[in-house]
């Protein structure tokens, strides 16, 4: 088991979404990490992109919101700013693994804390391979309960 997890705004999407596939898997899977006061590592990213993912989906603003808003009352997550040093970080890891920028900022943040990347983008675990370690929920659900 991992000490400490980066997750990408996939995964928290899906556990939000009852009406997504694995969303049962996703919403246990977080659960089990706040139970056992695990420690997440997230990029500030994280709050953009279910706020943009939830507003534009649901065309709810407030929605949008109140989530980002309860992502942020989380206990044990620890919130790393994309600052200057990140955005480099994860600007060689897009151009050398062919990322979309945002999913470089995720691996960038599990690298900086040697965090397990989990993650619902197959193509992103598959590109960064030779750099983290990625797992899907369900794998790493397993080894929690």
């Amino acid at each position: 088991m991992a000490s400490t997890y980066t997750i990408d705004a996939s995964v928290f999407l899906n556990a939000f979404n009852p009406h997504e596939s694995g969303h049962e898997i996703s919403n246990r899977f977080l659960a089990q990490l706040i139970q056992k006061e695990l420690l997440i590592i997230v990029p500030t990213l994280l709050l953009l992109e279910v706020a943009a993912a939830i507003s534009r989906g649901r065309s709810d603003a407030r929605l949008a919101r109140d989530f980002a808003s309860a992502l942020i009352e989380l206990p044990h997550m620890i919130w790393v700013p994309l600052d200057m040093v990140l955005s480099q970080q994860a600007l060689v890891l897009a151009a050398t693994h062919h990322l979309r920028g945002s999913d470089a900022v995720y691996v960038a943040t599990a690298a900086r804390f040697g965090s397990l990347l989990i993650t619902l983008d197959h193509e992103q675990r598959q590109r960064v391979a030779d750099v983290i370690l990625a797992k899907y929920p369900y794998e790493v659900l397993n080894e929690l309960t």
